[in-house]
């Protein structure tokens, strides 16, 4: 993934409500942020998509446990 993209998806999960992030199955989450990233940037391609939702599965795990910290306040 482009580091471009990398840094607006981080973003992305720092701006996203804990409940949004913690009330979708992998798949709806990853098709959610991908469809948020696509809809913020006109210049992502097929390419681009596809590796976005790639990487979103791969790190769903570690997108969860973000918002579990954030949920619990023990994000800093």
């Amino acid at each position: 993934m482009k580091p471009f993209l990398m840094r607006q998806f981080w973003q992305l999960i720092e701006e996203t409500q804990t409940s949004r992030l913690l009330g979708m199955d992998d798949k709806s989450l990853a098709s959610w942020l991908t469809h948020e990233l696509i809809e913020h940037n006109v210049a992502i391609d097929r390419t681009d998509a596809s590796a976005i939702d790639n990487y979103i599965r791969q790190k769903a795990p570690l997108i969860r446990d973000l918002a579990h910290q954030r949920a619990a306040g023990s994000f800093s």
